[in-house]
């Protein structure tokens, strides 16, 4: 009820980040809903090159690979995306900071798309059909963006469950994978453009956060460091138990291997965890993460408390303050009416007369 009594209010509270997104979302799809009926109605040149990848004509138009993600092509998509999308961004942006949110959307949605266009070129030289690989395929929306978000939330609260559909009850940590085995089926059934994205925006967030993103911690040097090198938070844990054995030797190997060509830094096996500056405590990975949690809406309490000014403070600097009589000074009491010097006669000057 309050959101809907005062919708300025609730806009003008919503981070930068959030209503850039939003913003974005709403022109780009509106414009592509507008070309696409132009297109449908009158003679004109296809429209969606300028704003949507298509392996075979993106060289052109390279801003695509950003412009895409921005662009939902059916109301149902833009709808669920506008109810979803920027409340979880909102979240994410008063935790992380406006530039951090925004590094991160730009990052996952020019990532997935460019991984997409690669892919594309690739089945084209190995099978040929341009009309398919090249010409076929138009990748775009925010699948990559909402599975990055999804990984986030499992960064940030693994352990929060919630329900699907009144019904279903599931932990944050699993929708990742549950969203990434949906791209599985629809790739398999022939549908790879855009549920790939799916997959890749799941691929680049992690890689993202596991080793890239900057991170203050509170130690007394002032320590900065960039990624999550939380066990909680490894390759491995995506994947059922009885694949981790492998799944950690395939890991491993690629870590090494970028670290040999300086793509990601490497980790200290003293390093602090991220959050706290300390080393994880013991418990298992269920109690890591429910600490995880905690430090997480502590870091956001903090920061909705310093951007909203206390009341008192604001009546104590509006009050003007009255200047103190100075020290040593004694007040001198003003003569009344009753006081005999003021009807005191001047016998001098009754003698001129």
């Amino acid at each position: 009820m309050a959101v809907l009594s005062s919708p300025l209010q609730f806009i003008s509270s919503t981070p930068t980040a959030t209503k850039l997104y939003t913003a974005l979302l709403l022109l780009l799809s509106s414009l592509y809903f507008f070309l696409h009926w132009r297109q449908s109605t009158g003679p004109l040149p296809t429209p969606l090159p300028y704003l949507t990848v298509i392996p075979g004509l993106s060289f052109w138009f390279p801003w695509t690979f950003l412009s895409a993600g921005f662009v939902e092509i059916s109301i149902i998509e833009l709808i669920f995306s506008l109810i979803f999308m920027p409340a979880s961004l909102r979240y994410l942006e008063r935790l992380w900071g406006t530039t951090e949110t925004i590094k991160f959307i730009v990052i996952n949605i020019v990532v997935g798309n460019v991984i997409s266009f690669v892919l594309s070129w690739i089945e084209f030289v190995a099978f040929g059909y341009a009309e398919t690989f090249l010409y076929g395929m138009e990748y775009r929306g925010q699948m990559a963006l909402q599975t990055a978000v999804l990984v986030a939330f499992t960064q940030i609260i693994p352990e929060h469950q919630i329900q699907l559909f009144g019904v279903f009850k599931i932990r944050v940590k699993r929708l990742p994978m549950l969203y990434v085995g949906f791209s599985n089926v629809m790739c398999v059934l022939g549908f790879q453009a855009p549920f790939i994205l799916i997959q890749f925006g799941w691929l680049s967030s992690w890689t993202y956060l596991r080793f890239y993103k900057r991170t203050p911690v509170d130690t007394p040097g002032g320590v900065e460091t960039y990624g999550d090198r939380s066990e909680t938070f490894a390759f491995v844990h995506w994947f059922p138990p009885f694949v981790h054995y492998p799944v950690g030797i395939l890991s491993n190997v690629v870590y090494k291997l970028c670290v040999q060509l300086r793509l990601v830094r490497p980790f200290s096996g003293t390093a602090p965890d991220i959050e706290s500056g300390y080393a994880p405590l013991p418990g298992g990975a269920r109690a890591e993460a429910e600490r995880r949690r905690a430090l997480a809406l502590k870091a956001l309490d903090h920061r909705l408390a310093t951007t909203t000014p206390a009341s008192s403070t604001t009546a104590t600097t509006s009050k003007p303050l009255r200047p103190s009589p100075a020290a040593g000074s004694t007040a001198q009491p003003m003569p009344s009416s009753s006081d005999p010097e003021l009807h005191q006669t001047h016998p001098e000057k009754e003698e001129d007369d």
